[in-house]
């Protein structure tokens, strides 16, 4: 028999630092469709440039491509608030509710160390491409330090709602993955 989960988007109460999470996250989450409408609006340009006016395009492609990656990590704090990151539940569904909250904390704490080491070194490397002012090998010469700004940016708003989801599961704000006590 399956459980859905009673949670569609992360608790806040009103707890300020949870409802400053969510506020940052919703914000992602809104700049990442942007980036998304942004892309699709150059690649009907892009179509149209090639095949309607048989022009040459030089930035178009490249814009796209860093639009679509950087909205993916941009929109990630926005898919955790919302709780639309897979999710399997059958080992919590199966567990009473001190393990379950055990395996929450453990799940949350291992995500939190695995971002941040990911922050880390993203971070490094978009500071390394800002200090040497790369750019990339095209005809556009994007400077690289802006499309991989995406990098810091995303892992570091991903964190800060995984961070959020554990301070919520310890205040009691919300319950271990979202299930009702069994």
């Amino acid at each position: 028999m399956a459980v859905q989960s009673s949670v569609a988007m992360a608790q806040t109460g009103n707890n300020p630092f949870l409802r400053l999470v969510a506020a940052l996250s919703t914000l992602a989450g809104w700049c990442s469709a942007a980036m998304i409408v942004a892309a699709i609006g150059i690649t009907c340009q892009m179509i149209f440039v090639r095949f309607a006016l048989n022009g040459s395009t030089t930035w178009q492609t490249e814009a796209v491509i860093y639009l679509a990656i950087g909205s993916t990590l941009i929109g990630l704090p926005y898919v955790q608030r919302l709780r639309g990151h897979v999710n399997v539940d059958l080992i919590p569904l199966a567990l009473g509710l001190k393990p379950r909250f055990v395996l929450a904390m453990f799940t949350l704490s291992l995500s939190i160390i695995m971002v941040g080491i990911m922050l880390w070194y993203s971070f490094e490397f978009w500071h390394l491409t800002w200090e040497r002012n790369w750019k990339s090998d095209t005809i556009w010469g994007v400077r690289l330090w802006i499309p991989y700004a995406a990098l810091p940016i995303g892992f570091a708003l991903f964190l800060l709602q995984l961070i959020a989801d554990m301070v919520a599961i310890l205040l009691k704000i919300e319950k271990p993955f979202g299930l009702e006590d069994t």
